[in-house]
């Protein structure tokens, strides 16, 4: 018999399934993980990001290719937890990035919902739907592709 896959992953987890940490760990909690299926991704946006600092003075906004990033996060905690990462999780990188849009502003004190949805999945190729949202409304959409590279792993 197989062990269920987490249907969540608090911040620890997270941290053991991707290598990201501060100033570039975008996603505080992954919940609604269906295994090679979907997960949605929450980031508590904070003005103490330093990305706020210089983007922009007096009117803070998230990147567009933050929130990108945040969204591909959540995609390899979702790949993580479907296919067992254990304590030394394999690197994912990018391969491509399509469709990107950019609806509405993602300022301090938003909490960024990022809904994942598995277009394509095997052992090294991934390809993903992503969609942010803010209160229900989107903030930003796109395609995106990644790799999984079982060559370099993170302890």
């Amino acid at each position: 018999m197989t062990n269920p896959v987490q249907t969540e992953a608090d911040l620890a987890t997270i941290m053991k399934i991707i290598p990201h940490r501060y100033p570039f760990l975008l996603v505080d909690k992954v919940r609604d993980v269906v295994a090679r299926e979907s997960a949605v991704g929450i980031k508590n946006v904070t003005f103490n990001e330093p990305h706020f600092q210089g983007h922009f003075p007096g009117a803070p906004i998230m990147p567009g290719v933050t929130i990108v990033e945040a969204m591909a996060q959540t995609a390899a905690v979702l790949v993580g937890l479907s296919v067992g990462f254990g304590e030394r999780a394999p690197l994912v990188y990018f391969m491509s990035i399509d469709k990107a849009k950019f609806r509405r502003k993602v300022v301090p004190g938003d909490v960024l919902e990022l809904h994942v949805t598995v277009k394509r999945g095997s052992t090294r190729i991934w390809k993903f739907e992503g969609v942010a949202k803010v209160d229900g409304q989107i903030a930003a959409e796109a395609e995106f592709a990644a790799m999984i590279d079982a060559s370099t792993q993170v302890s």
